[in-house]
């Protein structure tokens, strides 16, 4: 009889849902976090990225991460399978970027606060096509403004981030969103294009 393998099993688990990795008992910590450690260690040597302390990347995320387009990453940050990043990217203490999202810093970079959690298949793209009638659209060049997005932000599944926008710190964006303009401090958003449909502090 074929023996099963749960830890393969665990393995997959801890990817799809990688905030499980921080309640982990010391048993499965034994071999997830020399797991993690062997993970992270490559990525740091192929690519520019820095990791901070007790962080979790599944290892089916793809993280690219140039000279001078670094990723960088506080402490206790968590990234989920099938997740795409391409650098400039900066994110705070306790980040949770979930599966399938992605997320590319085009020249200016995308920068994301502290605990700030991001649902799955989120887009966050901080480039943006010329769009000339004049000439073809592949032929033009990208413009790049940067996207900011502030502390304690909640980002619904499948939400869309535009370049040049600012969310403000405490924010809420809701499921399937397109965000094309700045979002205040404490604001929730909904709909396409997102529009202001409540306050934080009033709930």
């Amino acid at each position: 009889m074929t023996e099963i393998d749960y830890q393969a099993q665990h393995k997959k688990r801890l990817s799809w849902m990688p905030w499980l990795y921080f309640s982990l008992k010391p048993k499965h910590l034994a071999w997830a976090k020399p797991w993690q450690d062997a993970i992270q260690q490559l990525l740091s040597q192929l690519e520019t990225i820095h990791i901070g302390e007790h962080c979790f990347i599944a290892p089916q995320a793809q993280l690219f991460a140039e000279p001078g387009r670094d990723i960088s990453m506080g402490n206790q940050c968590m990234i989920g399978a099938d997740v795409f990043m391409h650098g400039p990217i900066t994110l705070g203490n306790e980040v949770a970027i979930n599966h399938g999202c992605s997320l590319d810093g085009g020249r200016n970079g995308i920068k994301i606060g502290a605990q700030t959690r991001i649902a799955n298949n989120v887009t966050i793209y901080a480039f943006n096509h010329g769009m000339s009638p004049d000439t073809p659209i592949y032929k033009q060049p990208a413009t790049s403004k940067g996207v900011v997005i502030g502390q304690d932000v909640w980002i619904g599944a499948q939400a869309g981030i535009v370049d040049g926008v600012t969310i403000g710190d405490h924010a809420v964006v809701g499921m399937g969103s397109i965000v094309t303009k700045d979002v205040a401090d404490y604001a929730i958003v909904a709909g396409n294009p997102a529009r202001v449909i409540g306050d934080r502090r009033n709930k």
